[in-house]
Protein backbone atom coordinates (compact mmCIF):
# COMPACT_ATOMS: atom_id res chain seq x y z
CA UNK A 1 0.00 0.00 0.00
CA UNK A 2 1.50 3.27 -0.99
CA UNK A 3 0.10 6.67 0.29
CA UNK A 4 -0.91 9.67 -1.40
CA UNK A 5 1.83 11.18 -3.96
CA UNK A 6 0.17 14.13 -4.86
CA UNK A 7 -0.64 16.54 -1.86
CA UNK A 8 -3.91 19.07 -2.62
CA UNK A 9 -3.13 22.41 -4.28
CA UNK A 10 -4.14 25.30 -2.03
CA UNK A 11 -6.46 27.46 -3.82
CA UNK A 12 -7.94 24.99 -5.86
CA UNK A 13 -12.16 25.54 -5.41
CA UNK A 14 -14.25 22.62 -3.93
CA UNK A 15 -15.90 21.64 -0.51
CA UNK A 16 -15.64 18.61 1.27
CA UNK A 17 -16.37 16.13 -1.33
CA UNK A 18 -13.65 16.68 -3.46
CA UNK A 19 -10.84 14.03 -3.51
CA UNK A 20 -7.97 16.78 -3.19
CA UNK A 21 -10.44 18.18 -0.05
CA UNK A 22 -10.70 14.35 1.25
CA UNK A 23 -6.91 13.34 1.03
CA UNK A 24 -6.01 16.79 2.96
CA UNK A 25 -8.72 15.96 6.06
CA UNK A 26 -7.05 12.23 5.82
CA UNK A 27 -3.94 13.23 6.45
CA UNK A 28 -4.52 15.86 8.96
CA UNK A 29 -6.22 12.91 10.84
CA UNK A 30 -3.68 10.80 10.74
CA UNK A 31 -1.18 13.22 11.67
CA UNK A 32 -3.23 14.64 14.58
CA UNK A 33 -2.89 10.61 16.26
CA UNK A 34 1.22 11.56 17.41
CA UNK A 35 0.70 15.49 17.48
CA UNK A 36 -2.05 14.15 19.92
CA UNK A 37 0.13 11.67 21.76
CA UNK A 38 2.97 14.05 22.80
CA UNK A 39 0.51 16.31 24.00
CA UNK A 40 -1.14 13.57 26.15
CA UNK A 41 2.41 13.19 27.44
CA UNK A 42 3.20 16.94 28.62
CA UNK A 43 0.09 16.40 30.93
CA UNK A 44 -0.38 12.81 31.55
CA UNK A 45 2.68 12.99 34.29
CA UNK A 46 1.58 15.69 36.09
CA UNK A 47 -1.30 13.38 37.53
CA UNK A 48 1.59 10.49 38.32
CA UNK A 49 4.27 13.02 40.40
CA UNK A 50 3.44 12.36 43.89
CA UNK A 51 3.03 8.63 42.40
CA UNK A 52 6.90 8.88 40.69
CA UNK A 53 8.11 10.58 43.73
CA UNK A 54 7.36 8.28 46.19
CA UNK A 55 8.29 5.12 44.00
CA UNK A 56 11.50 6.31 42.79
CA UNK A 57 11.68 7.90 46.09
CA UNK A 58 12.59 11.59 44.82
CA UNK A 59 11.75 15.14 45.73
CA UNK A 60 9.40 17.67 44.58
CA UNK A 61 12.93 18.94 42.63
CA UNK A 62 13.50 15.37 41.04
CA UNK A 63 10.16 14.77 39.69
CA UNK A 64 9.57 18.78 38.09
CA UNK A 65 13.08 17.74 36.23
CA UNK A 66 10.69 14.78 34.73
CA UNK A 67 8.94 17.41 33.02
CA UNK A 68 11.33 20.25 32.55
CA UNK A 69 13.94 17.60 31.29
CA UNK A 70 11.18 16.64 28.76
CA UNK A 71 10.07 20.53 27.67
CA UNK A 72 13.74 21.51 27.11
CA UNK A 73 14.39 18.82 25.00
CA UNK A 74 11.40 19.31 23.56
CA UNK A 75 12.00 23.27 22.66
CA UNK A 76 15.50 23.54 22.17
CA UNK A 77 15.86 21.50 18.89
CA UNK A 78 11.91 22.87 17.29
CA UNK A 79 14.38 25.72 15.21
CA UNK A 80 16.33 23.18 13.24
CA UNK A 81 13.62 20.64 12.87
CA UNK A 82 11.29 22.44 11.42
CA UNK A 83 14.34 23.24 9.03
CA UNK A 84 14.99 19.52 8.50
CA UNK A 85 11.50 18.75 7.48
CA UNK A 86 11.90 21.26 5.04
CA UNK A 87 15.25 19.68 3.62
CA UNK A 88 14.43 16.18 4.18
CA UNK A 89 10.26 16.68 3.66
CA UNK A 90 7.76 17.04 6.87
CA UNK A 91 6.74 13.29 6.26
CA UNK A 92 10.12 11.98 6.97
CA UNK A 93 10.92 13.52 9.73
CA UNK A 94 7.56 13.40 11.71
CA UNK A 95 8.17 9.43 10.73
CA UNK A 96 11.52 9.73 11.80
CA UNK A 97 10.69 11.58 15.36
CA UNK A 98 7.58 8.94 16.51
CA UNK A 99 9.78 6.13 16.00
CA UNK A 100 12.33 7.60 18.27
CA UNK A 101 9.23 8.99 21.17
CA UNK A 102 7.69 5.74 20.88
CA UNK A 103 10.86 3.80 21.74
CA UNK A 104 11.82 6.34 24.17
CA UNK A 105 8.72 5.88 26.03
CA UNK A 106 9.29 1.69 26.65
CA UNK A 107 12.86 3.30 28.10
CA UNK A 108 10.83 5.56 30.28
CA UNK A 109 8.48 2.95 31.56
CA UNK A 110 11.22 0.55 32.67
CA UNK A 111 13.50 3.04 34.04
CA UNK A 112 14.62 2.08 37.33
CA UNK A 113 15.44 5.22 39.03
CA UNK A 114 15.07 9.02 39.04
CA UNK A 115 18.19 9.68 36.72
CA UNK A 116 17.09 7.27 34.19
CA UNK A 117 13.81 8.33 34.22
CA UNK A 118 15.22 11.99 33.23
CA UNK A 119 17.35 10.83 30.65
CA UNK A 120 14.46 8.89 28.80
CA UNK A 121 12.89 12.16 28.83
CA UNK A 122 15.25 13.98 27.12
CA UNK A 123 15.13 11.38 24.49
CA UNK A 124 11.21 11.50 24.56
CA UNK A 125 11.94 15.51 23.41
CA UNK A 126 14.21 14.93 20.71
CA UNK A 127 11.12 12.67 19.39
CA UNK A 128 8.44 15.23 19.87
CA UNK A 129 10.63 18.04 18.68
CA UNK A 130 11.04 16.51 15.19
CA UNK A 131 7.04 15.92 14.78
CA UNK A 132 5.81 19.13 15.98
CA UNK A 133 7.08 20.85 13.46
CA UNK A 134 6.02 18.69 10.66
CA UNK A 135 2.05 18.82 11.61
CA UNK A 136 1.77 22.77 11.22
CA UNK A 137 3.93 22.48 7.75
CA UNK A 138 1.69 20.45 6.51
CA UNK A 139 -1.38 22.35 7.53
CA UNK A 140 0.07 25.68 6.10
CA UNK A 141 1.32 24.28 2.85
CA UNK A 142 -1.90 21.69 2.36
CA UNK A 143 -4.85 23.82 3.12
CA UNK A 144 -5.84 27.58 1.53
CA UNK A 145 -5.55 30.80 4.05
CA UNK A 146 -9.61 30.77 3.45
CA UNK A 147 -9.17 27.11 5.09
CA UNK A 148 -6.95 27.25 7.33
CA UNK A 149 -9.19 28.07 10.22
CA UNK A 150 -10.94 25.24 10.53
CA UNK A 151 -7.99 22.97 10.40
CA UNK A 152 -6.63 25.38 13.04
CA UNK A 153 -9.48 24.59 15.69
CA UNK A 154 -8.63 21.02 14.79
CA UNK A 155 -5.15 21.45 15.89
CA UNK A 156 -6.89 23.54 18.65
CA UNK A 157 -9.68 20.91 19.55
CA UNK A 158 -6.76 17.88 20.00
CA UNK A 159 -4.98 20.17 22.57
CA UNK A 160 -7.97 20.49 24.45
CA UNK A 161 -8.89 16.94 24.86
CA UNK A 162 -4.99 16.04 25.26
CA UNK A 163 -5.15 18.15 28.36
CA UNK A 164 -8.34 16.15 29.55
CA UNK A 165 -7.17 12.85 28.67
CA UNK A 166 -3.72 13.02 29.72
CA UNK A 167 -4.75 13.69 33.58
CA UNK A 168 -7.49 11.11 33.51
CA UNK A 169 -5.26 8.52 31.94
CA UNK A 170 -2.70 9.06 34.12
CA UNK A 171 -5.01 8.66 37.02
CA UNK A 172 -6.70 5.66 35.73
CA UNK A 173 -3.03 4.15 34.65
CA UNK A 174 -1.49 4.58 38.50
CA UNK A 175 -4.72 3.94 40.32
CA UNK A 176 -4.86 0.43 38.45
CA UNK A 177 -1.36 -0.34 36.63
CA UNK A 178 1.08 2.04 38.17
CA UNK A 179 3.02 5.25 37.10
CA UNK A 180 4.77 3.15 34.92
CA UNK A 181 2.07 2.81 32.28
CA UNK A 182 1.54 5.86 31.68
CA UNK A 183 5.26 5.94 29.39
CA UNK A 184 4.01 2.10 28.23
CA UNK A 185 0.22 3.09 27.12
CA UNK A 186 2.57 4.93 23.88
CA UNK A 187 3.91 1.76 22.34
CA UNK A 188 0.70 0.74 20.66
CA UNK A 189 -0.27 4.46 19.89
CA UNK A 190 2.56 4.93 18.43
CA UNK A 191 2.59 1.71 16.03
CA UNK A 192 -0.92 3.08 14.83
CA UNK A 193 0.17 6.44 14.36
CA UNK A 194 3.43 5.06 12.28
CA UNK A 195 1.11 3.13 9.94
CA UNK A 196 -1.49 5.96 9.61
CA UNK A 197 1.00 8.40 8.63
CA UNK A 198 2.57 5.85 6.20
CA UNK A 199 -0.65 5.53 4.25
CA UNK A 200 -2.21 8.64 4.46
CA UNK A 201 -0.06 11.68 4.29
CA UNK A 202 1.79 12.63 1.30
CA UNK A 203 5.11 13.67 0.50
CA UNK A 204 5.40 17.76 -0.28
CA UNK A 205 8.07 19.20 -1.80
CA UNK A 206 11.04 19.90 -0.28
CA UNK A 207 13.48 23.05 -0.20
CA UNK A 208 17.13 23.22 0.28
CA UNK A 209 18.34 24.16 3.70
CA UNK A 210 21.41 24.80 5.41
CA UNK A 211 21.93 24.47 9.22
CA UNK A 212 22.90 27.17 11.71
CA UNK A 213 24.81 24.52 14.01
CA UNK A 214 26.40 27.96 16.04
CA UNK A 215 23.28 28.89 16.57
CA UNK A 216 21.69 25.57 17.63
CA UNK A 217 24.75 25.06 20.28
CA UNK A 218 24.44 29.03 21.35
CA UNK A 219 20.49 28.54 22.16
CA UNK A 220 20.68 25.27 23.63
CA UNK A 221 23.58 26.24 26.04
CA UNK A 222 21.21 29.43 27.15
CA UNK A 223 18.23 27.38 27.69
CA UNK A 224 19.61 25.37 29.81
CA UNK A 225 21.43 27.49 31.93
CA UNK A 226 18.59 29.80 32.48
CA UNK A 227 16.21 27.03 33.41
CA UNK A 228 18.95 25.10 35.09
CA UNK A 229 19.22 28.09 37.78
CA UNK A 230 15.82 29.12 37.95
CA UNK A 231 14.81 25.34 39.11
CA UNK A 232 18.24 24.73 41.24
CA UNK A 233 17.63 28.40 42.99
CA UNK A 234 15.82 27.06 45.66
CA UNK A 235 18.30 23.89 46.14
CA UNK A 236 21.23 26.23 46.29
CA UNK A 237 19.25 29.07 48.15
CA UNK A 238 19.94 31.31 45.17
CA UNK A 239 23.73 31.55 46.22
CA UNK A 240 26.57 29.57 45.77
CA UNK A 241 26.66 26.14 43.83
CA UNK A 242 30.54 25.35 43.24
CA UNK A 243 33.77 27.82 44.44
CA UNK A 244 32.74 30.81 43.42
CA UNK A 245 29.75 30.28 41.00
CA UNK A 246 26.46 30.92 41.79
CA UNK A 247 23.09 30.78 40.66
CA UNK A 248 22.89 33.90 39.17
CA UNK A 249 26.28 33.35 37.14
CA UNK A 250 24.32 30.41 35.39
CA UNK A 251 21.13 32.77 35.00
CA UNK A 252 23.47 35.68 33.80
CA UNK A 253 25.20 33.48 31.54
CA UNK A 254 22.52 31.76 29.95
CA UNK A 255 20.75 35.25 29.35
CA UNK A 256 24.17 36.74 27.58
CA UNK A 257 24.22 33.60 25.99
CA UNK A 258 20.99 34.37 24.31
CA UNK A 259 21.68 38.16 23.94
CA UNK A 260 25.07 35.99 21.50
CA UNK A 261 22.60 34.04 20.02
CA UNK A 262 20.06 36.93 18.78
CA UNK A 263 23.26 38.82 17.70
CA UNK A 264 24.36 35.98 15.58
CA UNK A 265 21.01 35.19 14.04
CA UNK A 266 21.38 38.89 12.46
CA UNK A 267 24.85 38.42 11.61
CA UNK A 268 24.34 34.56 9.54
CA UNK A 269 23.85 35.89 6.34
CA UNK A 270 23.59 32.35 5.03
CA UNK A 271 20.78 30.81 6.46
CA UNK A 272 20.12 31.91 10.40
CA UNK A 273 18.51 29.39 12.38
CA UNK A 274 15.99 32.12 14.02
CA UNK A 275 15.34 34.43 10.11
CA UNK A 276 14.58 37.45 12.21
CA UNK A 277 12.97 38.73 8.94
CA UNK A 278 9.75 36.94 10.12
CA UNK A 279 9.41 39.21 13.21
CA UNK A 280 8.67 42.71 10.40
CA UNK A 281 5.32 40.67 10.27
CA UNK A 282 3.98 42.66 13.40
CA UNK A 283 1.18 39.60 13.57
CA UNK A 284 3.87 36.91 13.66
CA UNK A 285 5.67 38.40 16.22
CA UNK A 286 2.69 39.64 18.79
CA UNK A 287 1.19 36.00 18.39
CA UNK A 288 4.57 34.49 19.28
CA UNK A 289 4.57 36.46 22.57
CA UNK A 290 1.01 35.54 22.62
CA UNK A 291 1.18 32.10 22.34
CA UNK A 292 4.95 31.66 24.89
CA UNK A 293 2.29 32.85 27.39
CA UNK A 294 -0.26 30.46 27.41
CA UNK A 295 2.63 27.85 26.48
CA UNK A 296 3.94 29.15 30.19
CA UNK A 297 0.45 29.00 31.94
CA UNK A 298 -1.17 25.92 30.92
CA UNK A 299 1.99 24.35 31.62
CA UNK A 300 2.37 25.83 35.35
CA UNK A 301 -1.00 25.73 36.22
CA UNK A 302 -1.62 22.11 36.69
CA UNK A 303 0.79 20.93 39.13
CA UNK A 304 -0.03 23.16 41.97
CA UNK A 305 -3.75 21.64 40.96
CA UNK A 306 -3.04 18.08 41.28
CA UNK A 307 -0.90 18.51 44.61
CA UNK A 308 -3.61 20.52 46.20
CA UNK A 309 -6.25 18.17 45.36
CA UNK A 310 -4.33 14.70 46.20
CA UNK A 311 -2.03 16.03 49.21
CA UNK A 312 -4.65 18.41 50.69
CA UNK A 313 -8.41 17.19 49.79
CA UNK A 314 -6.95 13.10 49.79
CA UNK A 315 -8.57 12.76 45.83
CA UNK A 316 -7.11 9.94 44.20
CA UNK A 317 -4.93 10.07 41.33
CA UNK A 318 -7.92 9.42 38.82
CA UNK A 319 -10.35 11.79 41.24
CA UNK A 320 -8.16 14.92 40.86
CA UNK A 321 -8.08 14.62 37.21
CA UNK A 322 -11.68 14.62 36.94
CA UNK A 323 -11.98 17.05 38.71
CA UNK A 324 -10.22 19.44 35.86
CA UNK A 325 -11.90 17.46 33.57
CA UNK A 326 -14.66 20.16 33.00
CA UNK A 327 -11.39 22.60 31.41
CA UNK A 328 -10.55 19.86 28.51
CA UNK A 329 -13.80 18.54 27.67
CA UNK A 330 -15.23 22.32 26.88
CA UNK A 331 -11.83 23.19 25.03
CA UNK A 332 -12.85 20.05 23.34
CA UNK A 333 -16.02 20.48 22.09
CA UNK A 334 -15.42 24.51 21.04
CA UNK A 335 -12.37 24.49 20.06
CA UNK A 336 -13.52 23.28 16.59
CA UNK A 337 -16.40 26.30 16.65
CA UNK A 338 -13.76 28.65 17.26
CA UNK A 339 -11.38 27.69 14.58
CA UNK A 340 -14.80 28.31 12.23
CA UNK A 341 -14.95 31.54 13.64
CA UNK A 342 -12.15 32.89 13.19
CA UNK A 343 -11.76 32.79 9.47
CA UNK A 344 -14.84 34.94 9.47
CA UNK A 345 -13.79 37.55 12.71
CA UNK A 346 -11.07 39.42 13.52
CA UNK A 347 -9.04 36.88 15.74
CA UNK A 348 -8.13 39.28 18.39
CA UNK A 349 -11.74 39.30 19.06
CA UNK A 350 -11.42 35.68 20.04
CA UNK A 351 -8.00 35.33 21.50
CA UNK A 352 -8.18 38.77 23.83
CA UNK A 353 -11.63 37.26 25.96
CA UNK A 354 -10.30 34.07 25.72
CA UNK A 355 -6.93 34.47 27.00
CA UNK A 356 -8.81 36.85 29.95
CA UNK A 357 -11.31 34.08 30.66
CA UNK A 358 -8.14 31.83 30.91
CA UNK A 359 -6.01 33.76 33.15
CA UNK A 360 -8.59 35.00 35.26
CA UNK A 361 -10.26 31.64 35.69
CA UNK A 362 -6.76 30.51 37.05
CA UNK A 363 -6.26 33.41 39.79
CA UNK A 364 -9.99 32.76 40.73
CA UNK A 365 -8.80 29.02 41.21
CA UNK A 366 -5.38 30.20 43.31
CA UNK A 367 -8.24 32.24 45.03
CA UNK A 368 -10.51 29.82 45.89
CA UNK A 369 -7.97 26.95 47.62
CA UNK A 370 -8.64 27.24 50.65
CA UNK A 371 -8.45 23.22 53.07
CA UNK A 372 -12.66 23.45 53.05
CA UNK A 373 -13.73 24.72 49.91
CA UNK A 374 -16.89 23.07 48.30
CA UNK A 375 -15.83 20.79 45.32
CA UNK A 376 -18.79 22.16 43.31
CA UNK A 377 -16.88 25.47 43.77
CA UNK A 378 -13.61 24.14 42.35
CA UNK A 379 -15.28 22.84 39.39
CA UNK A 380 -16.34 26.48 37.94
CA UNK A 381 -13.02 28.08 36.89
CA UNK A 382 -12.35 24.97 35.00
CA UNK A 383 -15.28 25.77 32.98
CA UNK A 384 -13.93 29.12 32.19
CA UNK A 385 -10.66 28.15 31.37
CA UNK A 386 -11.78 25.62 28.86
CA UNK A 387 -13.84 28.17 27.19
CA UNK A 388 -10.70 30.52 27.13
CA UNK A 389 -8.40 27.78 25.93
CA UNK A 390 -10.76 26.94 23.04
CA UNK A 391 -10.77 30.89 21.87
CA UNK A 392 -7.30 31.00 21.98
CA UNK A 393 -5.32 27.93 20.45
CA UNK A 394 -6.97 28.41 16.45
CA UNK A 395 -7.37 32.81 17.20
CA UNK A 396 -3.61 32.85 17.75
CA UNK A 397 -2.20 30.46 15.25
CA UNK A 398 -4.18 31.82 12.77
CA UNK A 399 -2.89 34.48 13.21
CA UNK A 400 0.84 33.33 13.50
CA UNK A 401 0.53 31.69 10.05
CA UNK A 402 -1.59 33.43 7.83
CA UNK A 403 0.87 35.56 5.70
CA UNK A 404 3.84 32.56 5.81
CA UNK A 405 4.34 31.60 2.20
CA UNK A 406 5.31 28.10 0.95
CA UNK A 407 8.93 28.31 1.68
CA UNK A 408 8.37 29.91 5.16
CA UNK A 409 6.21 27.63 6.54
CA UNK A 410 8.87 25.38 8.25
CA UNK A 411 10.57 27.78 9.89
CA UNK A 412 7.74 30.17 10.92
CA UNK A 413 6.19 27.05 12.24
CA UNK A 414 9.65 26.09 13.92
CA UNK A 415 9.73 29.58 15.75
CA UNK A 416 5.80 29.26 16.48
CA UNK A 417 6.65 26.37 18.53
CA UNK A 418 9.22 27.00 20.19
CA UNK A 419 8.13 29.92 21.58
CA UNK A 420 5.23 27.95 23.21
CA UNK A 421 7.37 24.90 24.40
CA UNK A 422 9.83 27.79 25.41
CA UNK A 423 7.13 28.82 27.39
CA UNK A 424 6.16 25.91 28.53
CA UNK A 425 9.86 25.24 29.83
CA UNK A 426 9.70 28.14 31.67
CA UNK A 427 6.87 27.89 33.21
CA UNK A 428 7.98 24.54 34.70
CA UNK A 429 11.06 26.17 36.32
CA UNK A 430 9.33 29.04 37.56
CA UNK A 431 6.63 27.18 38.95
CA UNK A 432 8.65 24.53 40.85
CA UNK A 433 10.53 27.43 42.22
CA UNK A 434 7.83 29.01 43.41
CA UNK A 435 5.83 26.63 44.87
CA UNK A 436 9.67 25.22 46.84
CA UNK A 437 9.34 28.77 48.13
CA UNK A 438 5.82 29.14 49.00
CA UNK A 439 5.24 25.93 50.50
CA UNK A 440 8.65 26.56 52.80
CA UNK A 441 7.36 30.17 53.79
CA UNK A 442 3.69 29.12 54.33
CA UNK A 443 4.62 26.29 56.52
CA UNK A 444 7.72 28.14 58.91
CA UNK A 445 5.11 30.49 59.42
CA UNK A 446 2.26 27.58 60.40
CA UNK A 447 4.54 25.85 62.32
CA UNK A 448 5.62 29.04 64.84
CA UNK A 449 2.31 29.77 65.25
CA UNK A 450 1.65 26.43 66.19
CA UNK A 451 4.57 25.85 68.50
CA UNK A 452 7.37 28.23 68.65
CA UNK A 453 10.72 26.54 67.60
CA UNK A 454 9.19 24.00 65.43
CA UNK A 455 10.06 23.74 61.84
CA UNK A 456 8.29 23.14 58.29
CA UNK A 457 9.56 19.76 57.73
CA UNK A 458 6.31 18.16 57.27
CA UNK A 459 5.43 20.93 54.54
CA UNK A 460 8.29 19.80 52.79
CA UNK A 461 7.40 15.68 53.42
CA UNK A 462 4.02 16.75 51.63
CA UNK A 463 5.95 18.37 49.24
CA UNK A 464 7.62 14.45 48.33
CA UNK A 465 3.77 13.24 47.67
CA UNK A 466 2.97 12.28 51.22
CA UNK A 467 -0.34 13.41 53.09
CA UNK A 468 -0.40 16.94 54.48
CA UNK A 469 -0.89 17.11 58.24
CA UNK A 470 -4.23 18.77 59.14
CA UNK A 471 -2.43 21.14 61.11
CA UNK A 472 -0.68 22.82 57.62
CA UNK A 473 -3.43 22.13 55.83
CA UNK A 474 -4.44 26.08 55.48
CA UNK A 475 -0.80 26.73 54.64
CA UNK A 476 0.05 24.42 52.34
CA UNK A 477 -3.61 25.39 50.48
CA UNK A 478 -2.23 29.30 50.69
CA UNK A 479 1.23 28.58 49.09
CA UNK A 480 -0.58 26.58 45.98
CA UNK A 481 -3.15 29.38 45.72
CA UNK A 482 -0.29 31.77 45.64
CA UNK A 483 1.76 29.82 43.13
CA UNK A 484 -1.55 29.72 40.59
CA UNK A 485 -1.62 33.62 40.46
CA UNK A 486 1.84 32.96 38.32
CA UNK A 487 0.25 31.48 35.45
CA UNK A 488 -2.80 33.34 36.17
CA UNK A 489 -1.45 37.13 35.75
CA UNK A 490 1.17 35.55 32.40
CA UNK A 491 -2.59 34.70 30.52
CA UNK A 492 -3.81 37.75 31.62
CA UNK A 493 -0.67 39.85 30.04
CA UNK A 494 -1.42 37.61 26.77
CA UNK A 495 -4.78 39.19 26.80
CA UNK A 496 -3.44 42.56 26.28
CA UNK A 497 -0.93 41.29 23.92
CA UNK A 498 -3.42 39.95 21.31
CA UNK A 499 -5.30 43.36 21.96
CA UNK A 500 -2.27 44.59 19.68
CA UNK A 501 -2.84 42.37 16.19
CA UNK A 502 -3.82 43.74 13.07
CA UNK A 503 -7.18 42.87 11.19
CA UNK A 504 -6.12 40.07 8.51
CA UNK A 505 -6.38 40.16 5.09
CA UNK A 506 -9.54 38.74 3.86
CA UNK A 507 -7.88 37.19 0.67
CA UNK A 508 -4.88 34.57 0.34
CA UNK A 509 -1.08 35.64 0.94
CA UNK A 510 0.10 36.22 -2.36
CA UNK A 511 2.89 33.84 -2.33
CA UNK A 512 0.61 30.81 -2.15
CA UNK A 513 -1.82 30.81 -4.88
CA UNK A 514 0.83 30.73 -7.55
CA UNK A 515 2.72 27.32 -6.17
CA UNK A 516 -0.71 26.20 -5.72
CA UNK A 517 -1.32 26.70 -9.65
CA UNK A 518 1.81 25.66 -10.80
CA UNK A 519 3.08 22.90 -8.91
CA UNK A 520 3.34 19.61 -10.91
CA UNK A 521 2.49 16.49 -9.72
CA UNK A 522 5.94 15.08 -11.16
CA UNK A 523 7.93 17.34 -8.30
CA UNK A 524 5.83 16.23 -5.61
CA UNK A 525 7.19 12.50 -6.52
CA UNK A 526 10.70 13.66 -6.85
CA UNK A 527 10.37 14.95 -2.59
Amino acid sequence: MTPPQQPPAPGVPGDDATRQDRESWSALWALVIGFFMILVDSTIVSTAMPAIMRGLDTDINGVIWVNSAYLLAFAVPLLITGRLGDRFGPKNMYLTGLVIFTASSLWCGLAPDIDSLIAARVAQGLGAALMTPQTMTFITRMFPAQRRGAAMGVWGAVAGIATLVGPIAGGLLVDSLGWEWIFFVNIPVGVFAFYRVWVKVPQLPRHSRSFDLLGVALSAAAMFLIVFGIQEGNTYSWGVIAGGLTVWHLIGGGVALLVLFLLWQGLNRKEPLLPLGLFRNANFSLANVAIMGMGLSITAMSFPMILYLQSVRGLSPTLSALMLAPMAVVAGVLAPVAGRLVNRVDPKYLAAPGFALFGGAIVAYGLLLTPDVPFWLLLVPPVAMGLGSACVWPAVSMTATRDLGHAEAGAGSGVYNTTRQVGAVLGSALIAALMESRIAAEGRAAAVGAAPGADSAPAGEAAMGQAVPDALHAAFSAALGQSLLLPGLVALAAAVVTLFFRKPRPEAPPAEAPEGRTRKPSTDRQA
